[in-house]
């Protein structure tokens, strides 16, 4: 007769359940994984399979019943834990959605919005191209498998434990959140730069012959040079992308090492690699 104690039996749970929690709440919070139209079967099939495989090779978890305080403070703490680093990614994406925000109200675009179903709200049509643009561009650089891979080192440098995560994590993740303006700025730059001085060529031109309609031309001309504008740097953008999702993946490491006890003594994960030249 096969028996085992309450104390195995808790091992066994906590050994999957906390790993399970912190991969779930990436999922749930990072951008590709955690994009409404992905059904919430393949989120829990893709969360349990990936703790199935990592849970083996992980530093052993506290013995802990889960239905305890301590259970629930360790639950909660591995939940908020990923889901920091999925957002801090998503902080990402979100600076390139202002991007596009900033250069659709330059193009006189502002009012040609759509409902976003990413973020359950309206956003404008630039500001979803750029967005579309970012997804493949995230999926292409496999910047999806360093994501995954900083989360796995994550648990070395912060291990599973029924002691409370540093406060210096929270503040990390403030302070990446101000990257969200200055890199979409930098994004919208070219279009906003452009357009100014197509701006100041129409303004020229109306101070020099006043009979010329200013709303009838001005509308078409800067909605062209936006679009010349916008064809013209999408070749380039590869570059600020893959340095923001670089970015975004040191942004969620830094997380757990501010909150941990103890590093990892292994080499960084990789960053996101760059496309092959053809």
């Amino acid at each position: 007769m096969i028996s085992f104690t309450t104390t195995e039996l808790y091992a066994w749970i906590g050994g999957l359940l906390w790993p399970l929690t912190r991969i779930l709440g990436l999922v749930a919070a990072a951008p590709v994984f955690g994009n409404t139209g992905v059904p919430m079967l393949i989120k829990m099939t893709l969360g349990v399979t990936l703790a199935a495989i990592v849970a083996p090779t992980l530093p052993p978890v506290p013995i802990v019943d889960p239905t305890s305080w301590a259970g629930i403070l360790i639950l909660g703490q591995e939940l908020l834990v990923g889901m920091a680093m999925g957002f801090a990614m998503r902080l990402v994406f979100a600076a390139v959605e202002f991007a596009g925000e900033v250069a659709s109200s330059t193009m006189g675009l502002g009012f040609a919005t759509f409902f976003d179903p990413t973020s359950a709200g309206r956003s404008s049509a630039i500001s979803q191209f750029l967005a579309l643009v970012a997804t493949m561009a995230f999926l292409a650089l496999n910047a999806h498998l360093v994501l995954i891979e900083a989360l796995v080192e994550s648990f070395f440098t912060l291990p599973v434990s029924t002691t409370p995560m540093s406060l210096s994590a929270p503040l990390e993740m403030v302070r990446w959140g101000g990257r969200i303006f200055s890199a979409g700025l930098q994004l919208s730059m070219p279009i906003v730069g452009a357009l100014l001085i197509t701006n100041i060529a129409l303004a020229i031109l109306t101070r020099a012959a006043p009979q010329l309609n200013l709303f009838g031309i001005g509308f078409p001309i800067t909605l062209g040079a936006g679009f010349l504008v916008i064809s013209l740097t999408l070749p380039y953008l590869n570059t600020p992308l893959q340095n923001l999702f670089n970015q975004g993946i040191e942004a969620g490491r830094r997380i757990p090492r501010t909150g941990g006890e103890r590093p990892r003594p292994a080499a960084p994960a990789a960053p996101v690699p760059a496309p092959a030249s053809r």
